[in-house]
Formats: C-alpha cells, structure tokens, sequence
C-alpha cells in the first residue's frame, strides 16, 4: 500500500492529513477515519494502513489543524503524571474549538477530498471515528446521510449530553448503518447515557448495533496508551470490517 502525506483545503485553512491507498487496481471505496484526541501519529497510521489493506483508501485528517500541523504533543511522555497533564490542558481547547458547525464545514471539505480522487469509486463512503472522533464521526453522518452510508464508532464520550445540541439528537437524519462500540465503566458514556442513545436511535428507526465491551477501558484500541485491550481491539476489528464490507464495500 502507498500511505503519503496530503494537505486538505478547508473553508478555515489547510487540514493535513494521511492518505493511504491499498495495493491493487482502483478505484476503491473510501473511509474517513476521524483521530483520537491524541491526534495523528504513528498508531493512528497503523490503523488507517489495517483499514487500508482491506481494499479501502483511507483518509485520516488532522482534526485539530487550526492549532498547527501535526504532531501537536510529544506523547513520549505521556507516563509522567506532569506532563501528561500538560497535554491535557492542552487538548481542552483544541477539542472545545470542534464546534458543530465547524465539524460540519470540515467533514464536507474531506468528503469533498475524497470525491475528487481519482482512486476513490462514485458512491457514500464509511467513516470511523475514535473517543471525541467517534462523537465527531457522529455528526458528520447526521450531516451528510447521501454521502456516508456507514459510521463505525469506538470508545467514543460525550455522545450524550444534556446540551441542546448533543450529537445524539440528530440521528433522524441517518439513512446509513451504525455500529457503536462502548467502552465498560466509562465516565464519559455510561450505561445510562448509552441507553438513551439506544432509545433515541430506536425511536428514529436508524439501523444499529450498539454493545458494551465488557472489561474494556476508554480508549482500548490504542496500543500506545494504557488502555490498550488487545481482545478488544480484535473484536472491533470484527465488526468494524463487517459493517463497512457490507455497506459500502466492493
């Protein structure tokens, strides 16, 4: 496969981003691969090279390009309690700054991307998303339902809130497939919020699965961080390649 580099004209500036193409003669479905807060970096390239060699090409923006091209943290240091806190404090911001609406302009930009590739086959394409880029991804199939047939979307938090624009409240607009992988005990979705997502998605006739992985932790695909579950990796592996061979794959 050929994993490049690739920059991503937004209505806000220049997104970079990581494009990879699988081996083979084209064109190939797309998916769009929505980043951790932890951002773009070599785990995240493993990742989008794993969906990639299944027969997809793969765009992976960086979703905090407004702060500056990637990589935004030095990671390396993240087992240190201090400067694990700094990122953090930095993160706040930059995740605060994926308004709706800028979600919204962003994603059209990258489908827009992806449309005009010359590798890339007519028709919707997926899109995955990873902790706050699942709750993103989210939105981006609730803003473009023609274009985004399906939504793969793993440890994601804050799908539900109490706002009046919590991400969970536009799903009447899907016509694709969801899958929701939720991570066991996490504070930032817990069962009761997970249930109304359940009976929010119910109520609209969306077509879903939505599972708990029991034992797993918020973030459990990320082998470079703690939380890394390695059954649980596979398992979503599983349904992830399920849902996109299905819906959108050749």
């Amino acid at each position: 496969m050929q994993t490049t580099t690739v920059d991503v004209k937004t209505s806000d500036g220049v997104a970079d981003a990581y494009l990879v193409r699988p081996d083979g003669e084209g064109p190939f479905p797309a998916v769009l691969v929505f980043m951790d807060a932890f951002g773009l970096r070599p785990r995240m390239v493993e990742m989008a090279e794993t969906i990639a060699a299944r027969g997809y090409v793969v765009l992976m923006p960086n979703l905090f390009y407004r702060a500056g091209r990637s990589p935004l943290f030095d990671l390396s240091k993240l087992d240190d309690a201090e400067e694990r806190g700094k990122i953090f404090e930095k993160i706040g911001p930059y995740m605060a700054a994926l308004t709706p609406e800028v979600v919204t302009r962003d994603a059209g930009a990258y489908l827009d991307f992806l449309a005009a590739h010359d590798d890339v086959a007519a028709g919707p394409v997926a899109i995955v998303g990873y902790c706050m880029g699942g709750m993103n991804a989210l939105r981006a199939i609730e803003a473009y339902p023609d274009r985004i047939a399906a939504l793969g979307s793993f440890h994601a938090g804050r799908v539900v809130t109490d706002a009046a624009d919590s991400p969970h409240l536009g799903v009447g607009s899907v016509t694709g497939e969801l899958y929701f992988a939720h991570a066991d005990q996490d504070h930032s979705m817990t069962a009761d919020q997970i249930a109304t997502l359940e009976r929010t998605l119910d109520a609209a006739g969306v077509r879903y699965r939505s599972e708990v992985y029991e034992g797993a932790t918020h973030g459990f695909t990320m082998s470079d961080t703690a939380a890394y579950d390695e059954a649980a990796e596979k398992r979503h592996w599983a349904a992830m390649f399920d849902l996109f061979d299905r819906t959108i794959g050749r």
